[in-house]
């Protein structure tokens, strides 16, 4: 099977989305792409372990992408083997009347991981340059002081959100949450194909909404302000993937091996030794349990 190496997906210069692939041939079967991500989580859930007794990292993983990208099935596949206890998943949709009435980072910082946790954010703090940037009516909802009017919108208003968004993550970054953000990359066709089963299987019915149709005629915009988010927001400190999302499977392994290999890089994470007086002293201990009389 094609060795996955982080550094292929990982944005480290000006990207065009149209010109990078919505699907990768690894040369394997469905069933073999399935065992590998088994073993591979596998890994991710025993490090998170180590992760939570060293209690000096927490980690936020971002997921982003159209509609039918797949992200649920991920998440649920990727993190299916850790400890409940190491992991919280956060979905954030219309912010709610007591979150607009704080800045829009506010619902997505009193949502980061505690150290020693992995958080999984399906939908970001992104959304307010994308979703937002799209339908601009929304951000009148945030009662903002400077924009009393769609036409109040300006470039230099989304620069400022880019600059804070970066200003946000490095901050987090320098107190010990390592941030990996991962945008799956789906064709537009994939995506037909992916609404057309919802509709078509009966069981699946629910998933669909009209709106997606609505979202999906804005196919080209949102692309647009993908590509300038993530060119403006991808740094060393918090870098972007681009994964290829026609293939659930690929997808999901590439994204399980980008973490475990980028969270491996951390050589300093490890279970925390005992003090030297309990170590010396671990006989008497064993011995003191051995004799009690129950």
């Amino acid at each position: 099977m094609k060795s996955i190496k982080p550094e292929d997906f990982k944005v480290t210069f000006p990207i065009k989305l149209n010109d990078l692939p919505t699907f990768l041939e690894i040369d394997a079967s469905e069933s073999k792409k399935i065992k590998a991500l088994e073993k591979v989580r596998g890994r991710l859930s025993k490090h998170q372990d180590v992760m939570y007794a060293h209690n000096k990292y927490a980690v936020l993983i971002c997921l982003q992408g159209m509609d039918t990208s797949g992200k649920d099935s991920l998440i649920r596949e990727v993190f299916k083997e850790f400890n409940p206890r190491g992991v919280v998943v956060h979905s954030f949709k219309t912010p709610s009347s007591n979150e607009l009435e704080h800045d829009y980072l506010w619902r997505h910082t009193i949502a980061l991981p505690e150290r020693g946790k992995y958080a999984v954010f399906n939908r970001t703090h992104y959304e307010n340059v994308l979703v937002t940037r799209v339908n601009p009516k929304y951000l009148l909802n945030e009662n903002l002081p400077d924009i009393l009017e769609v036409e109040d919108v300006t470039p230099e208003f989304w620069e400022r959100r880019f600059e804070q968004i970066n200003n946000f993550e490095n901050h987090i970054v320098q107190n010990g949450t390592i941030v990996l953000k991962f945008f799956l990359h789906l064709s537009k066709e994939e995506q037909r194909k992916r609404l057309v089963r919802r509709l078509e299987k009966e069981k699946h019915n629910w998933k669909f909404s009209p709106g997606d149709l609505v979202e999906r005629a804005l196919w080209d915009k949102y692309h647009e302000y993908y590509e300038e988010a993530i060119n403006k927001t991808s740094s060393p400190n918090a870098p972007w993937y681009i994964v290829p999302a026609d293939s659930k499977e690929t997808a999901r392994y590439i994204v399980a091996k980008t973490i475990y290999d980028e969270i491996s890089k951390y050589v300093d994470i490890k279970e925390p030794e005992l003090d030297d007086k309990i170590k010396q002293n671990i006989a008497f201990y064993h011995d003191q349990l051995l004799a009690e009389k129950i």
